[in-house]
């Protein structure tokens, strides 16, 4: 995996070049994963002429998924000897560097001030969102991870709904579901479970309470899994213990209808803003306005939540190889509501068109 991440790095120095930086720091953990391999908690990258080095605030620890790349010069600060991102401005600094890119959308202010304060000299310029705009299209190995976590996902979510669930709580369920996840082989949740039964089914963000699941209750799940550190999405929505009503068979169905012109328009070339128009007017024309989601869906990869979002002003199209979720919902208060999540990679007509990696049925369960 060497090539993948020194090929990752020139890309990225090209790009600090080109606009007037030859070193570069980088501070967002997932950035720097995606340089540098695995990095443990606090490390920073620096990006140089000629040499890159991984900054870490100590030793290595043996029980790292994996080790960092190994082009990289290890550079660990004894003791607690102060901010790694500091410390890598000064090395910039006596590199003889005239200016360093830094993430100022993540460091903090007094983080800012201390590396200023160190390497007054130092012209420090934005690299803005340079590494987030690299990690949108995936290689195949990343694609792999992901396909593997929703593989994870979906037998975790599989399992729970052969099992009795009437009279278990929101809270239970959601523990239940991260157990399993842990169990099948993913490093652990790649966000927090939502379960939601009845009056909070398909409400966003929801956080799992102590209300007990009853017959007749829409229940609607939200989970994800992360392994070797990428994170997948699944959401799905059914119905407790009885035939659904007919209210509740109309709702998912609208729900059902606008999930599927959302993935079925994620073609390369397409405009993220169409993306989601094409889900939001469905739910539009039936009436529903208010309430509904401020996005139809986003990238994932490293993070839960990555470039690109799928919005109504959202600017930018659709390139091959980019994982998105798909996960329109309606949520009628008091009464409860419809969520329906996939993850999907963006792939050519020639190619087969979007590839679904989370396969639990969408049909409309009773159990």
């Amino acid at each position: 995996m060497s090539e993948v991440y020194v090929t990752r790095r020139t890309k990225l120095r090209a790009r600090c070049q080109a606009g007037g930086s030859a070193t570069a720091l980088i501070s967002r953990p997932a950035n720097v994963r995606y340089l540098a391999g695995t990095a443990p908690r606090g490390a920073v990258l620096l990006l140089g002429a000629s040499e890159d080095v991984l900054l870490c605030p100590g030793p290595l620890d043996d029980r790292l998924d994996g080790r960092p790349d190994e082009a990289l010069r290890i550079h660990t600060l004894p003791g607690a000897a102060g901010d790694p991102a500091v410390a890598a401005a000064d090395l910039a600094a006596g590199l003889h560097a005239d200016s360093l890119a830094v993430e100022e959308h993540h460091l903090t202010v007094g983080r800012h001030r201390a590396i200023r304060s160190v390497v007054p000299r130092l012209r420090l310029a934005d690299l803005a969102g340079a590494v987030e705009q690299l990690r949108v299209i995936k290689d195949e190995e990343e694609i792999s991870c992901l396909r593997i976590g929703a593989e994870i996902a979906d037998q975790a979510l599989g399992e729970l709904l052969e099992s009795i669930l009437v009279g278990r709580t929101e809270r239970h369920l959601a523990l239940e579901l991260e157990r399993r996840l842990v169990d099948h082989g993913a490093d652990g949740p790649a966000f927090a479970t939502s379960v939601g039964t009845g009056p909070n089914a398909g409400r966003p963000g929801h956080r799992p309470t102590d209300r007990r699941v009853e017959e007749g209750d829409f229940l609607s799940v939200c989970l994800g899994a992360n392994y070797r550190g990428y994170r997948c999405e699944i959401g799905r929505t059914f119905v407790i213990g009885t035939s659904p009503a007919d209210w509740q068979i109309d709702l998912y169905d609208l729900v059902f209808a606008a999930q599927r012109a959302g993935r079925e328009s994620l073609t390369p070339g397409a405009a993220y803003r169409d993306v989601d128009r094409a889900a939001r007017q469905v739910l539009q024309s039936a009436g529903h306005h208010e309430g509904l989601p401020t996005l139809t869906g986003h990238g994932v990869g490293l993070e839960i939540d990555e470039d690109p979002q799928l919005a109504p002003a959202a600017m930018g199209k659709l390139d091959a190889c980019v994982p998105v979720t798909v996960e329109p919902g309606v949520h009628l208060p008091g009464r409860g509501g419809v969520r329906i999540d996939d993850t999907l990679v963006v792939r050519p007509e020639a190619d087969g068109g979007p590839e679904l990696l989370t396969i639990t049925t969408k049909e409309l369960l009773a159990l």
